[in-house]
């Protein structure tokens, strides 16, 4: 581990943000997932299996980082009620370090770790079916372009679990996750219904010294950070929406103030374009459903702004939140453009293209990755496009307007066309029945060849996309 640059920043803002924990003591430690691409960007590649199950599985400290893992201390609205008993309640922050390729600091924080002072009733454990889903969700995800955590170990635990979701009992495991930051939204809002000013202001200078150095000296930190904050968040929906994903569970206490997506639960890809559709089966209103994403960020932020109040001038924190909308759409339009491989030509026309899309799509009841994929590159594609499996959906009058359009963008310089993902005849994509389809032959044999092969399928398209993101 000659390159790894370990941290205890956390640590810094002192015992009142976290609680020293212990990590449970599994039965067993089985290998399922490692993220070796990831571990070689933080120089822990060359961690043997032993020692990575060491680290992962048993949580031995790793050297330079927490001595003992600290399970975080917070708050959040729950489907917006007000919940003042949260934390870390299955997971801890193990560990931080250093990306070695831009220097950010980074987490390595856990799910399924075991019980802590915030557990309530829960047992602290993950079902290995939940791990697996994470794994799959940060992995397509970061194959789009969406900024999100990532799945760095999976390991299975030998318990057998009690769960009233799935059959039970069933599989247990431990996931770690690598996160640029753990501060969420429900950080700040224990401090503001404690009314501690001071731990409030303490906070802010935290954030703003490690996450937003460029802010430093700024006459009005706290505004500062919360228009940063809705920049990130504005970009990390807009990329959701790109992509077709729905979280699930869009609780203040998920969304941190550096925009990045993470905690996946219940999450869903859209088959086609409907706003209403719901990733979980307990959002009894849609709440969360796709097309109230947005507005559900805009919510939380408020929130986040609201906490401020105490530490910063009111007009100052209301000029950085009216700022959210204008960003998300402009984001949304960045974001699609991505998509497809095509250079922005003005934000009216790029706005214009989007709307055009999302009323074929709705109209069309077209698979929604397919459109991404058959017309990336624009007009460039539209033979690859006649070939598609739904060539007749665009042999209508009402896509004409967007062939019309297209012809006016040409290609970004990362479209990369000549990439073998793109001689396919459909995506890779990751619906609930294909993840289901994939644990099946987990749960019946633990033959997981065909998670493995999704996997470097999604991967292959994350290599097609990485000069977009």
């Amino acid at each position: 581990m000659t390159r790894y640059r370990p941290a205890t920043i956390h640590a810094n803002l002192g015992p009142e943000f976290f609680d020293p924990v212990a990590a449970a003591d599994f039965p067993e430690t089985i290998l399922r997932y490692r993220n070796q691409r990831w571990a070689e960007r933080v120089g822990l590649d060359e961690l043997s299996e032993a020692e990575w199950l060491a680290h992962f599985g048993r949580f031995v400290p790793l050297p330079g980082s927490f001595p003992e893992p600290l399970a975080l201390r917070y708050h959040g609205h729950q489907f917006r009620s007000y919940n003042p008993d949260l934390g870390d309640g299955r997971g801890f922050l193990f560990a931080q370090l250093h990306d070695l390729q831009d220097g950010r600091l980074l987490d390595l924080a856990t799910k399924g770790s075991g019980r802590t002072p915030w557990s309530r009733r829960g047992d602290g454990r993950l079902t290995l079916k939940g791990g697996v889903r994470e794994v799959l969700a940060t992995a397509m995800l970061e194959a789009l372009g969406v900024d999100t955590s990532k799945s760095f170990s999976l390991i299975e635990t030998g318990e057998e679990l009690e769960r009233g979701d799935e059959p039970s009992p069933t599989r247990s495991a431990v996931l770690v996750r690598l996160s640029h930051s753990h501060i969420r939204i429900g950080t700040f809002q224990r401090l503001a219904y404690q009314e501690d000013r001071e731990l409030l202001g303490t906070l802010v200078e935290h954030t703003i010294a490690n996450y937003m150095p460029d802010l430093a000296g700024n006459n009005a930190p706290a505004a500062a950070m919360l228009g940063r904050t809705v920049e990130k968040v504005a970009r990390t929906g807009a990329g959701w929406i790109a992509a077709g994903f729905v979280h699930g569970v869009l609780n203040t206490d998920n969304i941190n103030i550096t925009g990045e997506s993470f905690d996946y639960g219940p999450w869903r890809f859209l088959p086609r374009y409907d706003p209403n559709f719901t990733a979980a089966y307990f959002d009894e209103t849609s709440l969360y459903s796709f097309g109230r994403q947005p507005e559900t960020l805009a919510w939380n932020l408020t929130r986040l702004a609201e906490c401020l109040v105490p530490v910063s001038e009111i007009p100052g924190l209301e000029a950085e939140l009216n700022r959210f909308w204008p960003l998300f759409r402009r984001e949304l339009a960045v974001a699609m453009l991505r998509r497809l491989g095509l250079a922005s030509i003005g934000e009216t026309e790029d706005a214009e293209l989007v709307t055009a899309i999302f009323g074929f799509l709705s109209a069309s009841e077209l698979p929604y990755e397919q459109l991404f994929f058959d017309w990336r590159g624009g007009a460039a594609s539209a033979e690859r496009a006649a070939r598609s499996p739904f060539a007749e959906r665009y042999a209508v009058p009402e896509f004409q307007p967007i062939a019309d359009a297209l012809e006016r963008f040409t290609p970004s310089a990362s479209v990369n066309l000549d990439h073998p993902y793109f001689a396919r005849q459909t995506p890779r994509t990751m619906l609930i029945e294909e993840m289901e389809a994939l644990w099946t032959p987990i749960a019946v044999h633990d033959d997981w060849s065909p998670l493995e092969a999704a996997l470097a399928e999604i991967e292959v398209m994350r290599e097609a996309y990485a000069g977009d993101n």
